[in-house]
């Protein structure tokens, strides 16, 4: 259950930020709502999440996935561009994830 309520977290985490630039500086009414939801719901997921998953495991993973997810959603839904060097540094973030989640002793 701890990995579904980081994914939760995840999951919401991406649905906030998405929204926030929807809110268009949180004058738009109904994104602006969504995005305090969404917010509440991921930090509620979150908090289940470290009852047993260590702090900077669990951090990493949600805010190194919440960057990878955003950054395609930006691609995809706001047609905004990455270059390469957005592309570099979400591999180093996801590398980073990687290697904390395997070989890190703090992870198990």
């Amino acid at each position: 259950m701890k990995y579904l309520f980081l994914a939760l977290a995840i999951i919401f985490e991406v649905i906030g930020s998405s929204f926030m630039k929807a809110s268009d500086g949180f004058s738009k009414f109904f994104p602006s709502v969504i995005v305090i939801a969404a917010y509440v719901v991921c930090f509620y997921f979150l908090s289940l999440a470290l009852k047993t998953i260590p702090l900077g495991i669990a951090y990493a993973i949600w805010a190194g996935l919440g960057i990878v997810l955003t950054a395609a959603v930006s691609v995809f839904i706001f047609k905004q561009k990455l270059d390469l060097a957005a592309f570099v540094g979400i591999a180093f973030i996801i590398i980073g994830v990687v290697i904390m989640n395997f070989f890190s002793k703090t992870a198990h």
